[in-house]
């Protein structure tokens, strides 16, 4: 399958975010990606993050991916910003809602791969839209800051991903533990995501794509 890329800027309260959407009219669905860390992974050139290499395994799998920052540039400087939830949940919002009004988007089943304090946002995205949202896949991160309420109120299908020797696994833990079900605890092994080796990221990467290939619907038909 052979996918267009695309590089977008949207617009979001008054601020311009980077996206990439990778797409083809046959995938399967589509997987939101957002980050809370600036690192040019919207652009999908950067190696050895852990976002390139869920991307690679959902577009492989036959999704189509749409890779989006929540903080500009001159944000990601600021090392207190990608703290802010509320503001990143706002954010992804407006993208959920620009991705909504897409004709070529529209029947595609959508999931949300997330980690970092993006998988917070997630969460209350997924809590708020649960209608259009099908399945999330959360890597390590911080869910905890999404707070008790969001993640009591989250309905779709949910997978966290931490490695055996991740020192905030407790903290991802209780976040799980608050999720009511379907959801999933998957463990793989190393650390944080951030410093996982790549074959470690391939098993996480894996575990991600086969919640999605299990828990997002079948298409619609257009």
């Amino acid at each position: 399958m052979k996918l267009r890329h695309t590089r977008l800027s949207l617009s979001a309260h008054g601020t311009w975010l980077a996206a990439r959407l990778d797409h083809a009219p046959d995938v399967r669905g589509l997987i939101l990606i957002p980050q809370s860390i600036t690192s040019a992974a919207p652009t999908i050139e950067a190696t050895g993050n852990f976002e390139l290499a869920v991307t690679r395994a959902m577009q492989q799998a036959g999704f189509a991916t749409f890779a989006l920052d929540l903080l500009t540039d001159e944000e990601a400087r600021d090392p207190d910003a990608r703290f802010n939830v509320a503001n990143l949940g706002e954010r992804l919002l407006a993208a959920l809602e620009w991705i909504h009004y897409q004709p070529q988007l529209l029947a595609l089943p959508l999931g949300i791969f997330a980690t970092d304090t993006a998988a917070a946002a997630a969460i209350r995205a997924a809590a708020h839209l649960p209608a259009q949202l099908g399945a999330l896949a959360i890597l390590a991160g911080r869910p905890d800051l999404a707070g008790a309420a969001p993640l009591r109120a989250l309905k779709i299908p949910a997978c966290f991903i931490s490695g055996r020797d991740n020192p905030r696994a407790d903290i991802l833990r209780q976040a799980f533990e608050l999720t009511a079900e379907p959801h999933a605890w998957q463990e793989t092994p190393g650390g944080e995501a951030e410093n996982m080796s790549a074959d470690r990221l391939a098993a996480a990467a894996e575990i991600a794509t086969g919640w999605m290939l299990s828990h997002l619907p079948p298409r619609s038909a257009e």
